[in-house]
């Protein structure tokens, strides 16, 4: 990943959260940069993960609309 382009940004996160991830990086002996875009995209893949997009959920609900009842017999 050393190609990788970087963008800066600027936020602030509670000190145990940082102090947490040096320490990780420290054990690891990785950078603290690299261990914070891992925890990154941890996080962004279980958000999208988690989450069934809208037009999932709302083909869902139209069809439990649809075939409700078909649903009710079929559970028998």
């Amino acid at each position: 990943m050393s190609n990788t382009i970087r963008e800066k940004f600027s936020s602030q996160a509670a000190p145990e959260v940082l102090a947490a991830l040096r320490q990780i990086a420290e054990a690891q002996g990785r950078q603290f940069q690299a261990v914070l875009d891992e925890a990154l995209r941890d996080y962004i893949d279980r958000q999208q993960q988690e989450r069934p997009r809208r037009h999932v959920m709302e083909s869902f609900a139209s069809s439990v609309d649809e075939f409700d009842k078909l649903y009710r017999e079929l559970a028998k």
